[in-house]
């Protein structure tokens, strides 16, 4: 979720699902140990439980970005070994990083020395044709000897050879039986399956052979699936959507006064009205904003719009009824 999740994004998700927990955007090592450390792990304290999620195969580096980190108090820190972009793979992180359980076994046992909080893994379920049960449970033993509690799992391998990272998204199979499999076989390490969950029927079958689940785009594309998700699992009320948007331009607004830019900010309401008539004029009216407290004061012409019930609808089509992954 590169260039998605970042702090005003996790403030949204945070409205939209009061008891997810919440990842950062893949930070590498490098960036934190030298440049604009403050920049990269800002956060709001309401988004608490919030993850920060690494990318990086230096241990020592890993330890010491991990150590900044935990100042800034983020509540878990995440070593990424699933992305399968050719940048990461270049640098020897990233998905690369799963054909090197011992160089990942070393940063989870140098990050755990480093800091108090949870240090946990997102990995793939292998790696071009490195994809047998066998590697994935040899790499999962691996870790889980250095000090990791929590593997997260995406349930598709990753083809560094020939595909682009939205093709990893799509066209290696989906393998959930592997992951299942896996919490089977390690009955004490946690386990999250990760990978096209887009509806509650998938979501909460996941839960009866794992621990977790995780939602990446399907979320961002419709924060309200998951708040609708989020009350599902939990039991509770799904929060309004105007109720999430009046809280968000507050936050907006404040954020403003700060000089944050206003599209930093509204970039991540696009998907806020999915499967209701009038998401399509939302985007546009979106992309056409003015900056500054100028397109503040239009989105909130916009929203008493929607409060009168001009578009505000139900869905025109649910994909499904209530929506859970956190």
């Amino acid at each position: 979720m590169m260039e998605r999740t970042d702090r005003h994004c996790r403030y949204l998700l945070r409205l939209a699902a009061p008891h997810a927990w919440l990842y950062s955007e893949m930070i590498t090592a490098a960036a934190l140990l030298r440049g604009d450390r403050d920049r990269f792990l800002e956060f709001h304290a309401r988004e608490h439980p919030v993850a920060l999620q690494l990318g990086g195969g230096d241990p020592d580096a890993l330890a010491q970005a991990a150590r900044f980190g935990a100042a800034a108090g983020y509540d878990e820190i995440n070593l990424n070994v699933g992305c399968p972009s050719e940048r990461v793979k270049a640098g020897c992180f990233g998905a690369a990083l799963m054909l090197d359980a011992d160089r990942v076994a070393r940063a989870v046992a140098a990050m755990r020395d480093a800091v108090g909080v949870p240090v946990t893994v997102k990995t793939r379920l292998g790696v071009d044709d490195h994809d047998s049960y066998e590697f994935l449970t040899a790499f999962a033993a691996r870790v889980a000897a250095a000090g990791c509690s929590t593997l997260i799992v995406h349930a598709r391998k990753a083809w560094l050879k020939g595909l682009s990272p939205k093709q990893n998204r799509d066209i290696p199979p989906l393998d959930y039986r592997r992951v299942h499999r896996l919490k089977q076989d390690f009955p004490a390490l946690e386990i999250v399956t990760n990978g096209g969950l887009t509806s509650i029927d998938t979501t909460l079958e996941q839960l009866r052979h794992v621990d977790g689940v995780m939602l990446g785009r399907a979320a961002y594309h419709d924060p309200m699936l998951l708040a609708e998700l989020d009350a599902r699992m939990f039991a509770a009320s799904a929060p309004a959507l105007l109720e999430i948007l009046d809280d968000y331009l507050a936050y907006v607004e404040a954020q403003l006064h700060k000089g944050t830019p206003l599209k930093r900010m509204t970039r991540h309401l696009s998907g806020l009205f999915t499967g209701r008539r009038g998401s399509k004029a939302w985007r546009r009216e979106l992309a056409l904003l003015s900056d500054g407290f100028a397109g503040l004061r239009r989105l909130e012409q916009l929203l008493a719009e929607r409060r009168d019930g001009v578009v505000l609808q139900a869905r025109e089509s649910p994909r499904v009824s209530v929506q859970a992954g956190v």
